[in-house]
């Protein structure tokens, strides 16, 4: 099947750690998208990230590069190095020159350097497939297990800001068939130019005790990532959830829930109360949408002083308007790429 590998067979993975090194901070971990390792001496931490994208055929190169570097940024690193490995279904020149031209133009974008990896053809592939390697450095790494309980959970610009541009590119036809305005799509497709979190990243990272990049499940997948991570439950108000039109647009057309499709250009975090303000000042300073969407509670049976409602008992838990959501939920975008096949 399609898609992120389930917590019990990911825990397999993520268990195959080979060697131990002191110098590994933060090592793989269900709910962290990033490493840490300490560069003994320099007073810095190297943090690196990597990721695969393959499904976004009209825009992969692009979204590869945002989707590794937002991993390194939302770790409180500026993101600087790339590795990209790039493996092609046939020998066609052009589709090679625009893999490479939107990979190049982004990194530039960004002022991130292309600094190796590898390509070649694999005839058993349908579309191209982009591996990416991120890296970047930071003198306080931020990881997705930081949240305590009393934060509040902070959302940037709004849920599906990458599924949005897809459904308005890669599925255009099915959304304009289902009564989506041309101008209406031609808007949301713009949605790609926003699916950095670098700059969120920026913003809030030194007021955040954890950040987390909504990705494949959207929303709601790195909800319970985050909670998962810190050992905490989350509270969550649906209506809270910043949705643009044309995303609802997009979704509401085609049957998915915006909190449960591609949700990179979003940035999650947890802020300590005394700090939201700060926060989101200092994400309208720079020009980024925020909005509080939410509270981390104890990962265990609450008294309700941390949060507006008692948490479910169990590390993990996200409830949103009260449902516990335990597991994270397959992207709502699978379905109809798996229609197609």
């Amino acid at each position: 099947m399609t898609g992120k590998l389930g917590p019990d067979a990911l825990a397999t993975a993520l268990a195959a750690t080979g060697a131990a090194d002191p110098a590994v901070t933060q090592g793989p971990a269900y709910g962290e998208d990033a490493a840490a390792i300490d560069l003994a001496g320099a007073g810095e931490t190297l943090v690196v990230a990597a990721d695969p994208l393959s499904l976004a055929a009209e825009s992969v190169g692009t979204l590869a590069v945002h989707v590794a570097c937002n991993d390194v940024a939302a770790s409180g690193a500026d993101p600087r190095w790339l590795t990209h490995t790039l493996f092609l279904p046939d020998d066609d020149p052009d589709r090679l020159r625009t893999v490479v031209d939107q990979v190049d133009a982004t990194a530039r974008d960004l002022g991130v350097s292309v600094v190796g990896g590898h390509t070649e053809v694999l005839d058993a592939l349908s579309r191209p497939l982009c591996s990416m390697t991120a890296m970047g450095t930071t003198d306080r790494f931020v990881s997705s297990g930081g949240a305590e309980p009393g934060d509040r959970l902070l959302l940037t610009k709004g849920a599906a800001i990458e599924a949005t541009a897809i459904l308005a590119t890669d599925f255009r036809e099915e959304c304009l068939s289902a009564g989506v305005p041309a101008a209406t799509l031609d808007a949301a497709a713009e949605f790609l130019g926003e699916v950095s979190v670098v700059p969120d990243a920026a913003a809030v990272r030194d007021a955040a005790t954890a950040l987390h990049d909504p990705t494949e499940g959207g929303v709601a997948t790195a909800l319970v990532e985050m909670a998962s991570a810190s050992g905490v439950a989350f509270a969550v108000e649906r209506d809270a959830v910043p949705v643009r039109p044309e995303t609802r647009a997009c979704c509401d057309a085609l049957g998915v829930d915006p909190l449960a499709t591609f949700g990179s250009g979003a940035l999650l975090a947890a802020v300590p109360p005394e700090r939201v303000d700060a926060a989101l000042d200092a994400l309208d300073a720079a020009g980024i949408a925020g909005a509080e969407i939410g509270v981390v509670e104890p990962g265990g049976e609450s008294d309700g002083d941390a949060g507006s409602a008692k948490g479910d008992g169990e590390p993990g838990t996200v409830r949103i308007d009260g449902e516990p959501l335990a597991e994270p939920p397959r992207d709502e975008l699978y379905p109809l790429w798996e229609a197609r096949e």
